[in-house]
């Protein structure tokens, strides 16, 4: 079985790809906004709202007509985790947290389906809901086959500074086993700690000492020893300066997921995430040559994924993916139902591009950005700007797009469309001239393409360069992760 990275709803995917008991090991860290003010989650709602468009980096958990519909759907099906929503239902009423967990309900019950019966199951959650999610746990799983709640505590330095709060500085992950009855797999971590020896016993463990400096200059003896690692993970986050960073708000680190996956997966053993993100679990399952199946509701996640694979692990990295536009017709399907989905994946069609950042109010006439550098490594950075139209053209989108690459000082602007452009745009686009770069070579300063032109492998026309740096690049693999070496005993 090859790997595999889906595009869509893992409630639609999981069914229709995914056989029974067929997967070792499932991690998901399910989106959910836990910077908003906690009671605002329990503000009720009259049911009649319509479901707000999917995009990038939103929580999309509202209770309205498609979440009731849901709920109705779990609690008709009976047994624990219908006891277990009507008991929600009765405390939070008709809120956007009940949504959350009538969403969740059905996607854990999938998820229980798929793991085998030796397989092993971790939730990663915070303090917004994690009590909820517990005792939604214990209704699918049954509360015997809960293993252990994992502190993962990252002394943050960036802490939540709201009046009347403790800062908080750890996350919670919920560890599940099918049946705690199989032979379930498990591997006893540990890790290499350094503890301070006194100076009448350094005699006792010469051999097993090293010794450093305090911050006086004072020579310190310190004993290596194995750790058994506990249930308190002390592992930093991630912050903007580390090398696995890649501007996704909710990324984690790897030395988290490798310790699950090491915990609880043998090499060539079958990892699921079924919120995959920026695939930090399955680019570390593919390290420990574990195999995955990641899927993702937004062609950002899937781009940024692909990206990030070939980053890491070019050629060596194989996998399919599945579920997005292969054709025209697909991309008009696309564009006509999920328009901010066909701007991501259209973008996703030019190596390097990446959505603009998204903020409230309007984009400035931004879909996309794509950095190089045609000077060598001193040389200033330079941009390509995006607009993406998945309807009608109009002759103002042109002269709004070279009015874009004026103001942000642009060396090139790009109009990705499903429609051809007609005669009188292109002239408009070639009136904008070239920009001329230090290789010596001409490009358009104002370039119309189509979906279709891009699909048949057409490319941006511009400097050539090996180094396209929108975001950061993903870490290559073999290189030293950031979390100290593992190591973990015989299955226990």
């Amino acid at each position: 079985m090859s790997n595999k990275l889906y595009y869509g709803d893992n409630l639609d995917i999981l069914p229709r790809y995914v056989a029974d008991e067929s997967v070792d090991l499932i991690y998901l860290d399910p989106p959910f906004n836990s910077n908003a003010d906690y009671n605002i989650l329990f503000a009720e709602h009259d049911g009649t709202g319509a479901a707000a468009q999917i995009k990038a980096f939103v929580d999309t958990w509202q209770w309205d007509e498609t979440a009731a519909r849901t709920y109705e759907v779990v609690v008709e099906q009976g047994g624990p985790v219908s006891q277990a929503m009507q008991a929600f239902r009765m405390l939070l009423g008709g809120s956007d947290l009940l949504a959350y967990l009538t969403m969740m309900a059905p996607r854990l019950v999938e998820l229980r389906r798929v793991l085998k019966r030796t397989g092993s199951l971790y939730l990663h959650c915070d303090a917004t809901a994690g009590h909820y999610l517990k005792i939604l746990m214990d209704a699918v799983f049954g509360p015997k086959n809960f293993r252990n709640e994992i502190i993962w505590y990252y002394y943050n330095k960036m802490h939540d500074r709201r009046k009347g709060l403790f800062p908080n500085a750890n996350d919670t992950i919920l560890f599940y086993v099918k049946d705690v009855d199989s032979e379930f797999t498990f591997h006893q971590l540990k890790e290499m700690r350094e503890q301070p020896v006194k100076q009448l016993a350094r005699k006792k463990f010469q051999g097993r000492m090293v010794n450093v400096k305090d911050a006086e200059g004072h020579v310190v003896y310190r004993m290596k020893e194995d750790r058994t690692i506990d249930n308190v993970w002390r592992l930093p986050c991630l912050q903007p300066a580390a090398a696995e960073w890649l501007g996704y708000p909710t990324q984690k680190p790897e030395s988290v997921l490798e310790r699950i996956i090491l915990a609880s997966s043998n090499e060539g053993d079958l990892l699921l995430d079924p919120f995959c993100g920026c695939g930090t679990a399955v680019a570390v399952s593919q390290r420990l040559n574990r195999r995955w199946i990641g899927i993702d509701i937004t062609h950002l996640a899937i781009n940024l994924i692909k990206n990030r694979m070939q980053d890491a692990f070019g050629a060596k990295g194989k996998y399919e993916v599945i579920g997005e536009p292969v054709s025209v017709a697909d991309a008009e399907e696309l564009a006509g139902t999920k328009p901010y989905q066909f701007q991501y994946w259209a973008l996703g069609l030019v190596p390097g591009a990446r959505p603009a950042e998204i903020k409230k109010g309007a984009d400035k006439g931004i879909d996309g950005r794509l950095y190089f550098h045609d000077e060598g490594e001193s040389g200033q950075t330079k941009q390509v700007i995006f607009s993406v139209k998945a309807g009608q053209l109009h002759a103002p989108y042109i002269r709004d797009l070279r009015g874009v690459i004026d103001r942000e000082k642009a060396e090139i602007g790009v109009l990705i469309s499903m429609q051809p452009p007609t005669q009188p745009m292109r002239a408009e686009a070639a009136s904008a001239g070239f920009y001329d770069s230090p290789w010596g070579t001409r490009h358009p300063r104002l370039q119309l393409l189509t979906v279709e032109e891009l699909l048949t492998g057409k490319k941006v026309d511009m400097p050539p360069t090996g180094d396209l740096r929108t975001f950061k690049k993903a870490r290559k693999a073999g290189t030293k992760p950031a979390a100290t070496r593992k190591l973990f005993d015989k299955k226990s």
